[in-house]
């Protein structure tokens, strides 16, 4: 039986981080190399990423950089050889970019929004797997989904569909990949980032009203960190029997 502390350990893993730039992606990114892991940051903005690797490589960890544009096959492709030109191996693969600025009613949603949506949450996930699939021998695939894939969300019907589509993706991978690469899922609560604050057309000095809105039990906003800590148990040996599943990780508030 193994150490308690060496079943979370990711040390000798090796893992692609998508949306690594800031907000969750930057948080796992940092988690997954302070918990040993060797990263490779994706992301389209490449001073962000560079930016992120450079405080891991400080910390003492190991990162590089991989201008990636997520809804392009071929730069998937090419960060997936990248990774494993640096490192050797690839064990670990987080589908987390993606988002929603537009909060609009179906009904007057610009089709273009709504392909541009599922583009960048959806497909873009498919094609991360996909990838991982082919460059893996085993491992872990994580994919960053949402509350809002599991029932109504006026005004995010285009990203609560796409998120159902992650969720559902997620189940069938668990499937069909095993046993040899494991899939779960996690649906993020209300965390203050870039991105949601623009959807919900909120500003910093605002996180006090966000959270009554919310109605989170656990009184407080959650942060990257939270989301990083439930991906290095799924990436980790700790949660070698588990498949399939979609953790929630939100204050115990109701997924939206």
């Amino acid at each position: 039986m193994h150490d308690v502390f060496d079943r979370f350990s990711l040390k000798n893993q090796v893992a692609v981080i998508t949306g690594a730039g800031r907000g969750i992606g930057e948080g796992i990114a940092m988690d997954f190399a302070r918990a040993g892991a060797k990263v490779a940051l994706a992301a389209r903005r490449t001073h962000e990423i560079e930016a992120v690797a450079e405080r891991i490589i400080q910390e003492g960890g190991e990162a590089i950089a991989v201008t990636t544009d997520v809804t392009d096959p071929d730069a998937l492709e090419a960060l997936a050889v990248a990774t494993k030109a640096a490192f050797g191996k690839l064990t670990i693969w987080v589908n987390n970019a993606g988002g929603s600025t537009m909060r609009q009613p179906m009904t007057t949603l610009p089709r273009d929004e709504w392909h541009r949506t599922i583009a960048v949450n959806l497909t873009s996930v498919y094609d991360g797997c996909m990838t991982a699939a082919r460059h893996m021998e085993d491992g872990s695939i994580i994919n960053i989904s949402s509350g809002a894939g599991t029932g109504p969300v006026p005004g995010s019907g285009h990203y609560g569909a796409a998120k159902a589509g992650v969720n559902s993706l997620t189940w069938t991978l668990s499937a069909e990949l095993a046993p040899r690469i494991r899939v779960n899922g996690v649906m993020p609560g209300a965390i203050p980032t870039e991105v949601m604050l623009k959807a919900l057309n909120k500003s910093e000095d605002q996180l006090d009203e966000l959270l009554e809105e919310w109605n989170i039990p656990l009184g407080r906003l959650g942060t990257p960190q939270d989301i990083g800590s439930a991906c290095i148990f799924l990436a980790s040996e700790a949660s070698s029997w588990m498949s399939g599943e979609i953790l929630r990780v939100g204050g115990g508030a109701k997924p939206r």
